[in-house]
């Protein structure tokens, strides 16, 4: 395969500094990718560390967290998308 039809990768590769630039916890999610998660990655949200995130995109500025108990007609969490200036690092060094 050339360089020219090497597909183009939307998420940052598991080792890593910086973690990708939009991440899902949903295994559905085309942004799920389990390597990193099992890394840890933590999220600050408008100067908040949060725990309670289910998806987050640092460049649009944007995090999707729980909406209490509450779930969709499929039995997955209903989720509630909330704007402002994300920060994201990872828990624990990556492993050579």
């Amino acid at each position: 395969m050339t360089d020219s039809e090497t597909p183009e990768q939307t998420t940052a590769p598991a080792g890593g500094a910086t973690p990708p630039d939009r991440l899902s916890t949903n295994p559905r999610s085309p942004h799920f990718d389990v390597d990193i998660l099992q890394r840890g990655v933590g999220i600050r949200f408008k100067d908040r560390v949060r725990t309670d995130v289910e998806e987050y995109c640092i460049s649009e500025g944007w995090i999707r967290v729980a909406a209490g108990k509450t779930r969709d007609r499929h039995g997955q969490p209903l989720t509630i998308k909330l704007s402002g200036p994300v920060e994201a690092w990872f828990e624990d060094q990556p492993k050579d």
